[in-house]
This record gives C-alpha cells, sequence and structure tokens, in this order.
C-alpha cells in the first residue's frame, strides 16, 4: 500500500471496518479496496471518511429481482449519496481492472458525481480523477 507505514496501515483497516464489512465474505475484494483506499490522498480519505453520508456496499443485484440498495438521491450543493456500490465480480477479474473501477466510483463519490476542474462530464472526471490517483483505465 503506496505510501503508508504498517501503524497507518492497521489504523486505516480499523476506521475502515465499518466500510468494508459487507465486502467480509469476499476477502480479495475486501483487500482490493483498502489497497485503493490507502493510496488516494489523505486529505480525500478524510472527506471521504468523515462525512457521515459516505458509505461502501455490495451491490445485491439478483437477476429477476433487481437490488436493494437504497440511495439518497444527490441535490444541490452536495446533498445526497456517497454511497459507492461496487459489483462482486471485483473480487475475481484482474487486479489492475479493479482497482480501477474502485479508484473511478470514489472519485465520483469524492466529486459529488460532478466535475472536476476544466472536465465537466461526471464520467471523465472520474477517470481522469483515478488516473491522477495512479488508477488509469486499462486499455481495452
Amino acid at each position: 500500500m503506496r505510501n503508508e507505514t504498517s501503524v497507518e496501515i492497521a489504523e486505516l483497516r480499523r476506521i475502515l471496518a465499518v466500510h468494508l464489512e459487507s465486502f467480509e465474505r469476499l476477502a480479495p475484494l475486501q483487500e482490493r479496496v483498502l489497497v485503493v483506499l490507502s493510496a488516494l490522498p489523505r486529505k480525500v480519505r478524510r472527506d471521504l471518511l468523515q462525512d457521515p453520508r459516505f458509505r461502501m456496499t455490495l451491490d445485491d443485484f439478483v437477476p429477476g429481482e433487481g437490488r436493494t440498495v437504497w440511495l439518497a438521491c444527490p441535490g444541490p450543493g452536495g446533498n445526497g449519496s456517497r454511497c459507492v456500490v461496487l459489483k462482486p465480480q471485483l473480487a475475481n477479474c484482474g487486479e489492475t481492472f479493479a482497482h480501477y473501477v474502485i479508484a473511478h466510483e470514489l472519485a465520483h463519490a469524492y466529486l459529488h458525481n460532478g466535475g472536476w476542474g476544466e472536465i465537466g462530464d461526471p464520467e471523465t472526471a472520474a477517470d481522469a480523477l483515478a488516473d491522477h490517483w495512479g488508477f488509469a483505465r486499462p486499455a481495452s
């Protein structure tokens, strides 16, 4: 985990325990989320982890039934959900791809699903910020 000491990583694991709880049955995904969160700038981690609207959860999609993940609708001034919903398949796909997807989704939460700098499109902004954090979109 990039620039963190073992003490900082242990502390981060303790802080993130509540956010990583839904990934308990998918240890590889839990570890991948921890790797990405550990690599984020401290300012970004603080912004997310100190916001009561931020949470991470596992997508519970069931074919033919749908899903039961409930989110607050985004509102003016950054109100609304900052929930990151990850698919279980991220535990089994390539590590580089999984890290990119996790960073991309965290970028959306950090940017309140908006733009970044001169980039107005939320998807392009999330890609650019994930890349800035060291998790570039893998080549197709």
